[in-house]
Protein backbone atom coordinates (compact mmCIF):
# COMPACT_ATOMS: atom_id res chain seq x y z
CA UNK A 1 0.00 0.00 0.00
CA UNK A 2 2.72 1.93 0.86
CA UNK A 3 4.80 1.62 -2.46
CA UNK A 4 5.55 4.65 -4.06
CA UNK A 5 2.67 6.55 -2.95
CA UNK A 6 0.98 9.62 -5.09
CA UNK A 7 2.23 13.47 -3.81
CA UNK A 8 0.68 16.85 -4.19
CA UNK A 9 2.56 19.46 -3.19
CA UNK A 10 0.29 22.63 -3.11
CA UNK A 11 2.38 25.87 -2.23
CA UNK A 12 0.35 29.21 -1.68
CA UNK A 13 1.90 32.29 -2.93
CA UNK A 14 2.25 35.15 -0.43
CA UNK A 15 -0.14 32.88 2.12
CA UNK A 16 0.59 34.23 5.84
CA UNK A 17 0.95 32.12 9.21
CA UNK A 18 -2.45 33.52 10.52
CA UNK A 19 -4.82 33.02 7.21
CA UNK A 20 -6.46 29.80 8.11
CA UNK A 21 -8.70 28.96 10.87
CA UNK A 22 -6.03 26.04 11.63
CA UNK A 23 -3.52 28.24 12.51
CA UNK A 24 -6.20 30.82 14.22
CA UNK A 25 -7.83 32.77 11.82
CA UNK A 26 -11.41 34.04 12.54
CA UNK A 27 -12.23 35.91 9.49
CA UNK A 28 -11.24 33.54 6.39
CA UNK A 29 -13.77 30.51 5.79
CA UNK A 30 -11.04 27.47 5.27
CA UNK A 31 -13.06 24.48 5.77
CA UNK A 32 -11.32 22.15 3.36
CA UNK A 33 -8.09 23.31 4.98
CA UNK A 34 -9.47 22.54 8.25
CA UNK A 35 -10.42 19.55 7.73
CA UNK A 36 -7.09 18.59 5.98
CA UNK A 37 -5.57 19.23 9.38
CA UNK A 38 -7.82 17.55 10.88
CA UNK A 39 -7.11 14.10 9.07
CA UNK A 40 -3.23 14.80 9.36
CA UNK A 41 -0.46 16.80 10.31
CA UNK A 42 -0.12 20.01 11.17
CA UNK A 43 3.50 21.60 11.80
CA UNK A 44 3.89 25.12 14.35
CA UNK A 45 7.30 25.42 13.38
CA UNK A 46 7.54 25.51 9.47
CA UNK A 47 10.06 27.13 7.83
CA UNK A 48 10.19 28.63 3.86
CA UNK A 49 14.23 28.65 3.34
CA UNK A 50 13.99 32.60 1.92
CA UNK A 51 11.27 35.44 2.74
CA UNK A 52 10.46 35.81 -0.99
CA UNK A 53 9.44 33.86 -3.64
CA UNK A 54 12.18 32.61 -6.35
CA UNK A 55 14.56 31.71 -3.96
CA UNK A 56 11.87 29.82 -1.53
CA UNK A 57 10.94 27.86 -4.40
CA UNK A 58 14.32 27.27 -5.90
CA UNK A 59 15.18 25.86 -2.32
CA UNK A 60 12.27 23.32 -1.50
CA UNK A 61 12.50 21.93 -5.03
CA UNK A 62 15.95 21.19 -4.32
CA UNK A 63 16.62 20.65 -0.45
CA UNK A 64 19.51 23.25 -0.98
CA UNK A 65 19.72 26.58 0.71
CA UNK A 66 19.47 29.48 -1.44
CA UNK A 67 23.18 30.60 -1.52
CA UNK A 68 24.11 27.02 -2.06
CA UNK A 69 21.93 26.83 -5.43
CA UNK A 70 23.33 30.63 -6.37
CA UNK A 71 19.52 31.44 -5.50
CA UNK A 72 20.12 34.32 -3.22
CA UNK A 73 19.74 37.04 -5.59
CA UNK A 74 19.64 37.60 -9.30
CA UNK A 75 22.05 40.10 -10.40
CA UNK A 76 21.08 42.13 -7.39
CA UNK A 77 17.84 41.58 -7.29
CA UNK A 78 15.35 39.71 -5.34
CA UNK A 79 13.57 37.68 -7.45
CA UNK A 80 13.32 36.67 -11.14
CA UNK A 81 11.84 38.57 -13.89
CA UNK A 82 10.81 38.33 -17.17
CA UNK A 83 12.98 37.86 -20.05
CA UNK A 84 15.75 37.54 -17.12
CA UNK A 85 18.91 35.22 -18.28
CA UNK A 86 19.40 33.61 -15.09
CA UNK A 87 17.42 30.54 -13.85
CA UNK A 88 17.79 27.28 -11.60
CA UNK A 89 20.78 25.58 -13.42
CA UNK A 90 19.95 22.04 -15.35
CA UNK A 91 22.17 20.82 -13.34
CA UNK A 92 20.23 20.70 -9.99
CA UNK A 93 18.13 17.92 -9.23
CA UNK A 94 14.14 18.98 -8.47
CA UNK A 95 12.26 16.63 -6.36
CA UNK A 96 10.31 15.72 -9.71
CA UNK A 97 13.30 14.86 -11.38
CA UNK A 98 14.28 11.91 -8.69
CA UNK A 99 10.67 11.07 -8.88
CA UNK A 100 10.70 10.37 -12.62
CA UNK A 101 13.30 8.12 -12.04
CA UNK A 102 11.04 5.91 -10.12
CA UNK A 103 8.82 6.20 -13.19
CA UNK A 104 6.56 8.92 -11.35
CA UNK A 105 4.32 10.87 -13.47
CA UNK A 106 5.33 14.19 -12.91
CA UNK A 107 3.21 17.88 -13.68
CA UNK A 108 3.57 21.35 -12.11
CA UNK A 109 0.30 23.46 -12.56
CA UNK A 110 0.49 27.33 -11.63
CA UNK A 111 3.63 29.44 -10.47
CA UNK A 112 7.07 28.47 -11.76
CA UNK A 113 9.32 31.19 -10.70
CA UNK A 114 12.70 29.72 -11.44
CA UNK A 115 13.70 31.32 -15.18
CA UNK A 116 11.46 31.53 -18.05
CA UNK A 117 14.27 30.91 -20.52
CA UNK A 118 13.32 27.40 -22.18
CA UNK A 119 16.28 25.98 -20.54
CA UNK A 120 14.95 26.38 -16.71
CA UNK A 121 11.55 25.47 -17.38
CA UNK A 122 9.95 23.08 -15.51
CA UNK A 123 10.03 20.53 -18.62
CA UNK A 124 13.73 20.85 -18.39
CA UNK A 125 13.87 19.99 -14.45
CA UNK A 126 11.99 16.75 -14.58
CA UNK A 127 8.48 18.21 -15.03
CA UNK A 128 6.39 15.86 -18.14
CA UNK A 129 4.46 18.62 -18.35
CA UNK A 130 3.57 22.33 -17.47
CA UNK A 131 0.46 24.39 -17.17
CA UNK A 132 0.61 28.07 -15.70
CA UNK A 133 2.16 31.51 -15.27
CA UNK A 134 5.88 31.01 -15.09
CA UNK A 135 5.95 34.00 -12.77
CA UNK A 136 4.42 36.57 -10.36
CA UNK A 137 0.87 37.86 -11.71
CA UNK A 138 1.78 41.39 -11.27
CA UNK A 139 4.69 41.14 -13.90
CA UNK A 140 2.04 41.19 -16.59
CA UNK A 141 0.40 44.83 -18.01
CA UNK A 142 -1.00 46.88 -15.64
CA UNK A 143 -0.64 50.49 -16.60
CA UNK A 144 0.61 52.37 -19.95
CA UNK A 145 4.01 52.70 -17.94
CA UNK A 146 4.66 48.72 -17.46
CA UNK A 147 7.80 47.73 -19.16
CA UNK A 148 6.41 44.32 -18.56
CA UNK A 149 5.11 41.97 -21.37
CA UNK A 150 2.04 40.68 -21.30
CA UNK A 151 1.48 38.19 -18.72
CA UNK A 152 1.68 34.44 -20.19
CA UNK A 153 0.04 31.23 -19.51
CA UNK A 154 2.13 28.13 -21.04
CA UNK A 155 1.33 24.92 -21.69
CA UNK A 156 4.73 22.88 -21.50
CA UNK A 157 6.99 25.51 -23.14
CA UNK A 158 4.78 27.61 -25.69
CA UNK A 159 2.56 30.39 -24.85
CA UNK A 160 -1.16 29.37 -25.40
CA UNK A 161 -2.88 32.85 -23.91
CA UNK A 162 -1.58 36.34 -22.87
CA UNK A 163 -2.97 38.52 -20.11
CA UNK A 164 -5.75 35.81 -18.88
CA UNK A 165 -8.34 36.76 -17.13
CA UNK A 166 -7.32 35.92 -13.61
CA UNK A 167 -10.12 35.31 -11.76
CA UNK A 168 -10.76 32.70 -13.98
CA UNK A 169 -6.85 31.32 -13.43
CA UNK A 170 -7.37 29.26 -10.56
CA UNK A 171 -10.51 27.25 -11.60
CA UNK A 172 -8.35 26.38 -14.95
CA UNK A 173 -5.87 25.20 -12.88
CA UNK A 174 -7.59 22.74 -10.77
CA UNK A 175 -9.60 21.49 -13.68
CA UNK A 176 -5.97 20.77 -15.72
CA UNK A 177 -4.47 19.17 -12.01
CA UNK A 178 -7.67 16.84 -11.94
CA UNK A 179 -7.20 15.87 -15.40
CA UNK A 180 -3.57 14.94 -14.42
CA UNK A 181 -4.97 12.59 -11.82
CA UNK A 182 -7.45 10.64 -13.68
CA UNK A 183 -5.13 10.39 -16.71
CA UNK A 184 -2.21 8.80 -14.24
CA UNK A 185 -4.37 6.76 -11.33
CA UNK A 186 -2.92 3.32 -12.48
CA UNK A 187 0.56 4.84 -11.52
CA UNK A 188 2.23 6.89 -8.95
CA UNK A 189 2.19 10.52 -9.99
CA UNK A 190 3.76 13.89 -8.58
CA UNK A 191 1.91 17.05 -8.93
CA UNK A 192 3.49 20.37 -7.43
CA UNK A 193 0.29 22.74 -7.81
CA UNK A 194 1.92 26.70 -7.39
CA UNK A 195 -1.18 29.16 -7.10
CA UNK A 196 -1.41 32.17 -7.57
CA UNK A 197 -3.38 33.59 -4.79
CA UNK A 198 -2.78 35.53 -2.94
CA UNK A 199 -0.38 37.68 -4.66
CA UNK A 200 -1.04 40.91 -5.80
CA UNK A 201 -3.16 42.03 -7.58
CA UNK A 202 -5.86 39.65 -6.13
CA UNK A 203 -8.83 39.26 -8.93
CA UNK A 204 -11.16 36.32 -7.01
CA UNK A 205 -14.53 35.01 -8.37
CA UNK A 206 -17.31 36.59 -7.80
CA UNK A 207 -18.83 33.55 -5.53
CA UNK A 208 -15.82 34.09 -3.30
CA UNK A 209 -16.01 37.44 -3.22
CA UNK A 210 -19.67 37.47 -2.15
CA UNK A 211 -19.07 35.53 0.42
CA UNK A 212 -15.96 36.68 1.72
CA UNK A 213 -15.41 38.61 5.03
CA UNK A 214 -12.04 39.78 4.80
CA UNK A 215 -12.15 41.31 0.99
CA UNK A 216 -10.21 40.41 -2.08
CA UNK A 217 -7.44 38.86 0.04
CA UNK A 218 -10.26 36.48 2.26
CA UNK A 219 -11.88 35.63 -1.39
CA UNK A 220 -8.75 34.49 -2.44
CA UNK A 221 -7.87 32.48 0.61
CA UNK A 222 -11.73 30.74 -0.08
CA UNK A 223 -10.33 29.79 -3.48
CA UNK A 224 -7.24 28.59 -2.50
CA UNK A 225 -9.54 26.18 -0.06
CA UNK A 226 -11.61 25.63 -2.50
CA UNK A 227 -9.37 24.05 -4.90
CA UNK A 228 -8.08 21.77 -2.01
CA UNK A 229 -11.68 20.02 -1.68
CA UNK A 230 -12.19 19.67 -5.42
CA UNK A 231 -8.28 17.86 -4.94
CA UNK A 232 -9.66 15.77 -2.21
CA UNK A 233 -12.49 14.93 -3.32
CA UNK A 234 -10.97 13.65 -6.86
CA UNK A 235 -8.73 11.34 -4.53
CA UNK A 236 -11.51 9.56 -3.35
CA UNK A 237 -13.73 9.23 -6.37
CA UNK A 238 -10.03 7.59 -7.53
CA UNK A 239 -9.45 5.49 -4.80
CA UNK A 240 -6.55 7.03 -4.46
CA UNK A 241 -6.82 8.85 -1.24
CA UNK A 242 -5.70 6.22 1.46
CA UNK A 243 -2.19 6.22 -0.52
CA UNK A 244 -1.64 9.83 -1.10
CA UNK A 245 0.45 12.04 0.26
CA UNK A 246 -0.65 15.65 0.20
CA UNK A 247 1.12 18.47 1.40
CA UNK A 248 0.18 22.43 2.05
CA UNK A 249 2.16 25.02 2.32
CA UNK A 250 2.91 28.96 1.33
CA UNK A 251 6.19 30.28 -0.50
CA UNK A 252 6.69 33.32 2.18
CA UNK A 253 4.74 34.93 4.95
CA UNK A 254 1.97 37.54 4.15
CA UNK A 255 2.56 41.02 2.47
CA UNK A 256 2.89 44.16 5.49
CA UNK A 257 0.65 46.84 3.67
CA UNK A 258 -2.50 46.06 5.41
CA UNK A 259 -4.27 43.94 2.33
CA UNK A 260 -5.97 41.33 4.75
CA UNK A 261 -3.13 39.11 5.08
CA UNK A 262 -2.13 37.65 8.49
CA UNK A 263 0.86 36.07 9.91
CA UNK A 264 -0.39 36.60 13.79
CA UNK A 265 1.21 35.79 16.26
CA UNK A 266 4.43 36.14 14.50
CA UNK A 267 6.27 39.30 13.97
CA UNK A 268 7.12 40.77 10.38
CA UNK A 269 6.38 39.95 7.37
CA UNK A 270 7.25 39.28 3.48
CA UNK A 271 10.93 40.43 2.75
CA UNK A 272 12.20 40.04 6.74
CA UNK A 273 14.25 37.43 8.40
CA UNK A 274 12.00 37.82 11.46
CA UNK A 275 9.56 34.80 12.29
CA UNK A 276 6.76 36.17 10.35
CA UNK A 277 8.91 36.64 6.64
CA UNK A 278 9.38 32.46 6.84
CA UNK A 279 7.59 30.63 8.84
CA UNK A 280 4.83 29.37 6.97
CA UNK A 281 1.33 26.90 7.11
CA UNK A 282 2.51 23.31 6.76
CA UNK A 283 -0.39 20.76 6.64
CA UNK A 284 0.17 16.79 5.61
CA UNK A 285 -2.32 14.54 5.13
CA UNK A 286 -1.32 10.83 4.13
CA UNK A 287 -4.79 8.57 5.99
CA UNK A 288 -2.95 5.22 5.44
CA UNK A 289 0.18 6.56 6.93
CA UNK A 290 -0.18 9.81 9.51
CA UNK A 291 -2.28 10.01 12.37
CA UNK A 292 -5.40 12.04 12.01
CA UNK A 293 -5.22 15.32 14.33
CA UNK A 294 -1.91 15.52 15.08
CA UNK A 295 0.22 18.62 15.76
CA UNK A 296 4.36 18.92 15.20
CA UNK A 297 6.49 21.84 17.37
CA UNK A 298 9.56 20.34 15.77
CA UNK A 299 11.61 22.47 13.95
CA UNK A 300 11.19 21.60 9.68
CA UNK A 301 12.01 23.34 6.70
CA UNK A 302 10.96 23.38 3.35
CA UNK A 303 14.29 22.01 2.13
CA UNK A 304 13.03 19.17 4.33
CA UNK A 305 11.08 17.99 1.38
CA UNK A 306 12.91 17.32 -1.33
CA UNK A 307 14.75 14.64 0.58
CA UNK A 308 11.73 13.33 2.28
CA UNK A 309 9.48 12.97 -1.05
CA UNK A 310 12.23 11.46 -3.08
CA UNK A 311 12.81 8.62 -0.23
CA UNK A 312 9.09 7.84 0.06
CA UNK A 313 8.80 7.29 -3.38
CA UNK A 314 12.50 5.25 -3.48
CA UNK A 315 14.39 7.70 -5.20
CA UNK A 316 18.14 8.62 -3.54
CA UNK A 317 19.46 12.13 -3.19
CA UNK A 318 22.86 12.91 -5.31
CA UNK A 319 25.82 11.89 -3.29
CA UNK A 320 28.01 14.37 -5.47
CA UNK A 321 27.11 17.32 -3.87
CA UNK A 322 25.61 19.31 -0.59
CA UNK A 323 22.32 18.70 0.21
CA UNK A 324 20.82 20.77 3.26
CA UNK A 325 17.62 18.96 3.88
CA UNK A 326 16.59 16.27 5.60
CA UNK A 327 14.49 13.28 5.44
CA UNK A 328 11.84 13.82 7.80
CA UNK A 329 9.15 11.00 7.06
CA UNK A 330 9.30 9.22 10.63
CA UNK A 331 8.55 12.77 12.18
CA UNK A 332 5.92 13.32 9.46
CA UNK A 333 4.29 10.05 10.32
CA UNK A 334 4.38 11.22 14.29
CA UNK A 335 6.69 8.36 15.13
CA UNK A 336 6.91 8.11 19.11
CA UNK A 337 10.08 9.79 20.48
CA UNK A 338 11.09 11.14 17.20
CA UNK A 339 12.85 14.85 16.69
CA UNK A 340 13.67 16.92 13.98
CA UNK A 341 16.88 16.26 12.19
CA UNK A 342 17.69 19.69 11.76
CA UNK A 343 19.91 20.90 14.47
CA UNK A 344 19.89 24.86 13.28
CA UNK A 345 17.71 26.67 10.67
CA UNK A 346 19.91 30.04 9.20
CA UNK A 347 17.64 33.59 8.01
CA UNK A 348 19.24 34.77 4.80
CA UNK A 349 18.18 38.18 3.42
CA UNK A 350 19.82 37.65 -0.10
CA UNK A 351 23.56 37.16 0.84
CA UNK A 352 23.21 38.64 4.07
CA UNK A 353 23.16 36.14 6.83
CA UNK A 354 20.72 37.75 9.31
CA UNK A 355 19.94 34.73 11.42
CA UNK A 356 20.13 31.54 13.20
CA UNK A 357 17.54 29.50 15.32
CA UNK A 358 19.07 26.67 17.12
CA UNK A 359 16.07 24.62 19.16
CA UNK A 360 14.25 26.97 20.55
CA UNK A 361 16.65 30.11 20.68
CA UNK A 362 16.92 32.56 17.80
CA UNK A 363 19.65 35.17 17.47
CA UNK A 364 19.30 38.01 15.54
CA UNK A 365 22.19 39.45 14.54
CA UNK A 366 21.60 42.20 11.91
CA UNK A 367 18.15 43.26 10.70
CA UNK A 368 17.02 46.00 7.50
CA UNK A 369 16.44 49.24 8.76
CA UNK A 370 13.95 50.91 6.43
CA UNK A 371 14.20 54.38 7.31
CA UNK A 372 17.96 54.40 6.11
CA UNK A 373 17.68 51.36 4.01
CA UNK A 374 20.56 49.57 5.18
CA UNK A 375 21.62 46.63 7.06
CA UNK A 376 21.98 47.47 11.08
CA UNK A 377 23.88 44.72 13.65
CA UNK A 378 21.19 44.38 16.62
CA UNK A 379 21.94 41.46 18.83
CA UNK A 380 18.82 40.46 19.73
CA UNK A 381 17.99 36.93 21.27
CA UNK A 382 14.53 35.35 21.27
CA UNK A 383 13.08 32.08 23.00
CA UNK A 384 10.38 30.98 20.53
CA UNK A 385 8.77 28.68 22.54
CA UNK A 386 7.93 31.29 25.46
CA UNK A 387 7.16 34.41 22.53
CA UNK A 388 6.74 33.05 19.45
CA UNK A 389 6.06 37.19 18.50
CA UNK A 390 9.46 37.72 19.23
CA UNK A 391 9.24 41.14 21.74
CA UNK A 392 11.59 40.05 24.71
CA UNK A 393 14.93 40.34 23.65
CA UNK A 394 16.73 37.69 26.29
CA UNK A 395 20.59 38.65 24.68
CA UNK A 396 22.05 40.09 28.02
CA UNK A 397 20.57 36.85 30.05
CA UNK A 398 22.17 34.13 27.87
CA UNK A 399 26.27 34.85 27.21
CA UNK A 400 26.70 31.44 26.95
CA UNK A 401 23.64 30.70 24.40
CA UNK A 402 25.19 34.03 22.29
CA UNK A 403 27.97 32.66 21.98
CA UNK A 404 27.05 29.10 20.91
CA UNK A 405 24.80 30.80 18.61
CA UNK A 406 27.39 33.00 17.10
CA UNK A 407 29.70 29.99 16.14
CA UNK A 408 26.65 28.44 14.33
CA UNK A 409 26.75 31.71 12.33
CA UNK A 410 30.41 32.01 11.78
CA UNK A 411 30.64 27.96 10.37
CA UNK A 412 27.49 29.19 8.32
CA UNK A 413 29.35 32.08 6.95
CA UNK A 414 32.21 30.12 5.82
CA UNK A 415 29.90 27.60 4.12
CA UNK A 416 27.39 29.83 2.36
CA UNK A 417 28.91 33.13 2.39
CA UNK A 418 27.58 36.33 3.89
CA UNK A 419 27.67 39.85 2.28
CA UNK A 420 27.56 41.25 5.68
CA UNK A 421 30.81 40.60 7.00
CA UNK A 422 32.75 40.02 3.70
CA UNK A 423 33.05 36.23 3.70
CA UNK A 424 32.84 34.26 0.38
CA UNK A 425 30.99 30.68 0.82
CA UNK A 426 33.14 27.58 0.15
CA UNK A 427 30.53 25.40 -0.84
CA UNK A 428 28.28 27.76 -3.62
CA UNK A 429 26.85 26.00 -7.06
CA UNK A 430 26.45 28.15 -9.89
CA UNK A 431 23.01 29.71 -11.40
CA UNK A 432 21.70 29.10 -14.71
CA UNK A 433 22.66 31.36 -17.41
CA UNK A 434 21.59 32.22 -21.20
CA UNK A 435 22.93 34.31 -23.52
CA UNK A 436 20.74 37.04 -25.45
CA UNK A 437 17.63 35.99 -23.29
CA UNK A 438 14.19 36.74 -24.78
CA UNK A 439 10.73 37.42 -22.98
CA UNK A 440 7.96 34.95 -23.74
CA UNK A 441 5.66 37.28 -24.77
CA UNK A 442 6.07 40.91 -26.81
CA UNK A 443 2.95 43.25 -27.05
CA UNK A 444 0.75 43.12 -30.03
CA UNK A 445 -1.49 45.94 -30.21
CA UNK A 446 -3.91 44.31 -33.20
CA UNK A 447 -3.79 41.42 -30.64
CA UNK A 448 -7.85 40.36 -29.10
CA UNK A 449 -6.08 40.19 -25.37
CA UNK A 450 -9.35 39.62 -23.02
CA UNK A 451 -7.55 41.98 -20.57
CA UNK A 452 -5.07 44.39 -22.29
CA UNK A 453 -4.06 46.22 -19.37
CA UNK A 454 -5.07 44.87 -15.52
CA UNK A 455 -7.33 47.21 -13.86
CA UNK A 456 -5.69 46.59 -10.62
CA UNK A 457 -2.61 48.45 -9.82
CA UNK A 458 -1.45 46.56 -6.83
CA UNK A 459 2.30 44.98 -6.80
CA UNK A 460 3.15 42.31 -4.73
Amino acid sequence: MTDQPNIILINCDDLGYGDLGCYGSQINQTPYLDQMAAEGIRFTDFYMASPVCSPSRGAMLTGCYPPRIGFAEFDGKWVLFPGDALGLNPDENTIASLLKKKEYATKIVGKWHCGDQKEFLPTRHGFDSYYGIPYSNDMGIQSEKDTYPPLPLLLDEKVIQAQPDQASVTERYVEESVRFMRANREQPFFLYFAHMYVHLPIYPPDRFMRESKNGRYGAAVQAIDWSVGVLLYELKQLGLDQNTLVIFTSDNGSRARGEGGSNSPLRGHKGTTWEGGQRVPCLMRWPSQIPAGTTCHEMVTAMDLCPTLAKLGGSEMPKDRIIDGKDISALMRNEEGETSPNDTFFYYRLHNLMAVRSGKWKLHAYSFSPSDRQIVAINQLYDLEADIGETNNVYDQHPEIVDELETKLDICRQDLGDQITGVEGQNLRSVGRVDNPQTLTHYDPDHPYIMAMYDLKDRG
